[in-house]
């Protein structure tokens, strides 16, 4: 592993990338399996191989270092929402479900992390951190995304747009924060192979229940 400072310059160690990416994926790993108060900086330090002087360095704090790897874990999607804020149409709608599935899938653990805080009391700082993130991430979808689809004739005229968007985000989240053993007694075993043909199949029924085809959107 590379080292964080140089040792032929003096004054504060350069950035290394790869090891502030280490601190945030080790992070990552140990909040989704363990409460936050039970994570220490010691132990993601003691994971990653680094001294623990580096996470005050990156990140100033533990708050710090959770704020951050939410931030970026969800980036790609947050990219695709402002997309689909501009564009509004259905391919943008597809592939925002698409890196949605695609960055879950890596990280399994992180939607069950999420909707762990959001249970929390309203006073909890951890909740108050992941609410003021997802409002700021999700905002776009709040906007009216999908009344505006329903007027450009993108969603069927006999649904209710925003039930549309209840039934989207459904679609999307469910699979990651389901109980394993409610899955298991339906006979579904969450691995890779199980969510790429679950997201192909969700597609479809997007494409052909929620939206009208392409040529009768124009």
């Amino acid at each position: 592993m590379s080292s964080v400072i140089d040792k032929r310059r003096s004054g504060r160690p350069i950035i290394d990338l790869n090891t502030r990416q280490l601190l945030i994926n080790n992070a990552r790993e140990l909040f989704s399996v363990m409460t936050y108060d039970k994570v220490s900086t010691r132990m993601i330090a003691q994971k990653s191989g680094i001294n623990v002087a580096m996470i005050r360095y990156y990140f100033n704090s533990k708050e710090g270092l959770f704020e951050t790897m939410v931030r970026e874990t969800l980036a790609p999607i947050q990219v695709l929402i402002q997309q689909l804020l501009v564009e509004k149409n259905t391919n943008s709608l597809c592939e925002l479900m698409r890196t949605y599935y695609r960055v879950m899938t890596v990280n399994p653990s992180f939607p069950r992390l999420i909707f762990q805080l959001m249970y929390l009391p309203n006073t909890n700082s951890q909740r108050q951190s992941m609410e003021k993130i997802f409002t700021e991430i999700t905002q776009p979808l709040q906007h009216r995304i999908f009344e505006q689809l329903a007027q450009q004739n993108i969603i069927r005229s006999d649904l209710d747009p925003h039930l549309c968007k209840i039934s989207f985000i459904s679609l999307m989240v469910f699979p990651f924060i389901a109980p394993p053993s409610i899955l298991n007694i339906q006979g579904v075993e969450t691995n890779e192979a199980f969510f790429v043909n679950l997201l192909e199949h969700n597609l479809k029924v997007i494409t052909g229940g929620l939206l009208l085809p392409l040529k009768e959107s124009l």
